[in-house]
């Protein structure tokens, strides 16, 4: 098979990949990465040397690939297009979403995840201050249209869907932010999304806000 992923089920940059490879049907070969196994972070290493995943490895064009956008940006143009529109003004607006929901969702949702796992009890308050903000920019967008950044699903949507789940657990969405919520849940029902979300479901004992997994993804 061409490609090969490099992943863990439990990541919420590696759902983002995911989802993109599942709405487009790409076969895709599976390497889950366990980086408390030498081994495995051999392997990984070998990939992208800076030790993150998701990465990807197209073994037809000899080409190893890092970081989720550059990922899904790659499929789109070798694989199977649709998430990344051709036009300038559209690819915009989904590039831009896209590096709010990984910037300023994820980055600040992990800080808070690894503060709890290392028990230091740090203050948070800005991160959750982001969140909040986050979340506020979200649902004025959503006023507005069906998908983040316009009547399609894009990359965007496929950062946003991971990064808005695990957001949720940490920082609860505030309340009277509809448009937010309306849209998270067209998310979780989109079928790529539910996917991901069912193949994470065995590795959720190990995530540290477990216990704030909503009852209906357990």
């Amino acid at each position: 098979m061409s490609l090969t992923l490099y992943y863990h089920p439990l990541s919420s940059f590696c759902h983002k990949v995911l989802i993109a490879l599942y709405e487009n049907h790409i076969e895709f070969d599976r390497r889950i990465i366990n980086l408390g196994n030498d081994k495995d972070r051999a392997e990984l290493l070998a990939v992208s040397p800076i030790g993150k995943f998701p990465a990807i490895r197209d073994h037809d064009r000899k080409r190893d690939l890092a970081e989720t956008t550059i990922i899904i940006e790659y499929l789109d143009h070798f694989f199977a297009g649709g998430l990344v529109p051709r036009g300038w003004e559209d690819a915009f607006q989904v590039r831009l979403w896209d590096r709010l929901f990984d910037n300023y969702l994820q980055v600040p949702m992990q800080q808070i995840v690894s503060d709890r796992m290392r028990g230091t009890k740090g203050d948070v308050a800005k991160e959750r201050a982001t969140l909040d903000t986050a979340y506020g920019m979200i649902d004025k967008q959503m006023a507005q249209g069906t998908w983040i950044a316009g009547q399609s699903f894009s990359m965007a949507d496929c950062a946003a869907a991971p990064a808005l789940f695990y957001a949720g657990t940490v920082q609860p969405f505030p309340q009277g932010l509809g448009h937010l919520k309306a849209y998270f849940d067209r998310l979780m029902a989109r079928p790529s999304v539910q996917r991901v979300i069912e193949e994470a479901k065995p590795y959720f004992p190990l995530y540290p806000f477990a216990d704030a997994i909503p009852q209906r993804f357990r």
